[in-house]
């Protein structure tokens, strides 16, 4: 899904039209508060961004905002300010790509395609649980998009139990995966879990199978 928050309705139902016309399902918004209240209920893979945005809203606070929430949705900006000064600036506080106005509907498809493949291929490096998502390929770990900083041996933990959302390892199992095995006692995985959970802060995020030993929880309210 692709959400476009542009306060001109005749841009934004143009470009909900070439999005929809070129097989990609959009959405347009021309308020803030209910852009946001769609992506806390269903997160888009891509924004299409006005920075000039009705009520003085600041775009670039949306785009800060948006990528707390929603960390992996990529961003388009989408604006007239079109300086060499704005698309860098744009781009340097976290946007994935920049649009100056006016901009073609083939273009703007042609950019959008673009970044749902580079989505794609991303999302495959990317394994996420509630709000908490582990980069493989950043070996980076976030949490409501605050960067977590973990040891090697906490990622590999947390990168085991994302992998197999549904599985209870053993610590046994863990100390082979993580450790190699060796004459390691299993109390060694039990601090590096409660260590980790610390750290997530999200005590729940993994659970205690009493006689057995650990899975991801039920997943919570983040």
């Amino acid at each position: 899904m692709i959400y476009i928050l542009e306060d001109d309705t005749s841009i934004r139902e143009l470009e909900v039209y070439a999005l929809e016309s070129a097989g990609l399902k959009s959405r347009g918004f021309a308020e803030v508060e209910d852009f946001f209240n769609a992506v806390r209920e269903n997160a888009p893979a891509l924004v299409i961004l006005d920075l000039m945005l009705p009520g003085g809203a600041d775009g670039l606070e949306v785009m800060k905002k948006l990528k707390e929430c929603s960390p992996r949705t990529f961003v388009i900006i989408a604006s007239a300010k079109g300086s060499e000064f704005d698309r860098v600036k744009g781009l340097d506080l976290g946007a994935d790509d920049y649009l100056a106005k006016p901009f073609s509907m083939m273009e703007l498809i042609s950019r959008v395609k673009a970044m749902l493949r580079r989505s794609a291929a991303t999302e495959s490096e990317k394994l996420v649980f509630g709000d908490i998502v582990l980069d493989k390929l950043e070996h980076m770990v976030t949490v409501s998009g605050r960067n977590i900083e973990l040891t090697k041996k906490e990622f590999a933990l947390l990168e085991i139990f994302l992998s197999s959302p549904k599985r209870v390892f053993s610590r046994d199992l863990l100390l082979e995966r993580v450790w190699g095995g060796g004459v390691l006692e299993t109390r060694t995985v039990d601090m590096h879990i409660a260590s980790l959970r610390a750290k997530l802060d999200r005590v729940d995020a993994i659970e205690t199978v009493r006689g057995v030993g650990y899975k991801l929880g039920v997943r919570y309210d983040s």
